[in-house]
């Protein structure tokens, strides 16, 4: 940035944050979380069995990931990564802060958390905003994006760098992401339509037809029809056909048919737009993967790992400085791999080959699996299949197939 536009962009936010209380003494996000200032309640959340439980699965499955401060391959600490994943705010912890990021992602497209500085401008707060009250635009006066966030005492405008922004797919025109509840309006609507439709249909009470060999007149038939009350609810649902009379049931309109291919085109196309497996809504109907393995690989693949680099981005550049990011090598990534570990004969299998083939370490092994650490040595060496000596070790003392300590690997005599 130049360094007019960066003077000019110090200035904008000296200014924002005088006039409205930047600092945290008038403005108290707390009471923020969950709120709807306007009144505004996307009832397709709550209404819709699929699109509630794929919202809450992704959430759910993100904010259970673990995420830890890298520097090079090191886990390490600072004050941002303590805010983020200890205690965000007073109020909620890391789980509760990408939970609320994810799920108001999902619904309207948009995810929003402001980020409080202290004087050295580390961050010592995060608090989740209500998408609707949050605002895109670029600044004609530096060119950079900003965000008009409505609050009960008044408008603030935040510096992207300073609001954590994860969204679903925008295009080069648009700054805000596309909500999937809009891509999905006509199956959700047509969904409920056909859900109205039956439940009206079981709800209805049983009709019947009754036909008489003679004409009656108004008193009479009002009289049979009273009397065929009386008899159908006084004996059970039993009826007795008397000679000239003939009974017959309306039948009710409902096809159970129709109801689940309904129900199994709205799963195809929710998981479609959410860009995750059909065998993720599928449950009901035992799903199409042969193995929790593959389903993982395919969910990973399709929806995770995009969601996750997106969070990644997002917390590097906006908590960590540029010395952090330049310097020091520090970054922040998700553990993915116990997504992927697969079923205990998959899992060992694979700890084998990694061990045998000197890219695991035993002890790292017994981390994965949430074991505690060998005291030996040896488990924190790699180690060759030959049969297993440490990779460090000399050639010329590891045994051959005859079991002669002093013969080399190979056929030779040691010297």
């Amino acid at each position: 940035m130049k360094l007019w536009k960066r003077i000019k962009t110090t200035a904008y936010m000296a200014y924002a944050g005088a006039t409205t209380g930047w600092k945290g003494v008038t403005w108290n996000f707390n009471n923020w979380f969950g709120r709807s200032f306007w009144g505004i309640d996307n009832g397709q959340l709550a209404t819709n069995e699929s699109i509630f439980s794929v919202i809450s699965r992704l959430a759910n499955t993100l904010s259970a990931l673990p995420i830890k401060l890298h520097q090079n391959y090191n886990i390490v600490s600072n004050q941002a990564s303590n805010v983020l994943i200890n205690e965000p705010n007073p109020n909620i912890s890391c789980f509760d802060l990408i939970n609320a990021l994810e799920v108001s992602r999902n619904e309207t497209g948009n995810g929003y958390a402001v980020i409080l500085r202290d004087v050295r401008m580390q961050p010592y707060e995060i608090h989740p905003l209500n998408p609707s009250n949050v605002i895109e635009f670029i600044n004609k006066d530096d060119g950079l994006l900003w965000y008009k966030v409505q609050g009960e005492k008044g408008e603030m405008y935040v510096n992207n760098l300073d609001m954590i922004h994860v969204k679903h797919i925008k295009g080069p025109s648009r700054l805000r992401g596309i909500s999937p509840l809009k891509v999905l309006a006509n199956t959700i609507k047509y969904d409920k339509a056909v859900q109205e439709f039956s439940l009206s249909e079981m709800e209805k009470k049983e009709s019947f037809i009754l036909k008489y060999s003679a004409n009656l007149d108004k008193d009479k038939r009002a009289a049979v029809i009273a009397d065929f009350k009386r008899f159908y609810q006084e004996n059970g649902g039993i009826l007795m056909q008397e000679p000239g009379v003939e009974i017959g049931e309306l039948k009710k309109q409902y096809f159970a048919s129709d109801t689940l291919a309904s129900e199994r085109i709205t799963r195809s196309r929710v998981a479609n737009v959410f860009n995750a497996p059909v065998s993720f809504l599928n449950d009901l109907d035992g799903g199409s993967l042969g193995s929790n393995e593959q389903q993982m690989i395919q969910f990973v693949n399709m929806n995770l790992l995009p969601t996750v680099r997106q969070y990644e981005h997002e917390f590097n550049r906006k908590l960590l400085t540029s010395d952090d990011r330049i310097k020091k090598a520090m970054y922040f990534k998700f553990n993915l791999g116990g997504l992927l570990r697969g079923d205990t004969a998959t899992r060992g299998d694979f700890y084998q080959k990694g061990i045998r083939s000197g890219w695991f370490k035993p002890n790292e092994v017994r981390g994965y699996e949430d074991l505690p650490p060998d005291e030996s040595p040896y488990a924190n060496e790699l180690w060759i299949s030959g049969d297993l000596y440490p990779l460090g070790m000399d050639p010329k003392l590891r045994k051959s197939s005859d079991s002669n300590p002093l013969t080399v690997e190979g056929g030779g005599k040691s010297e």
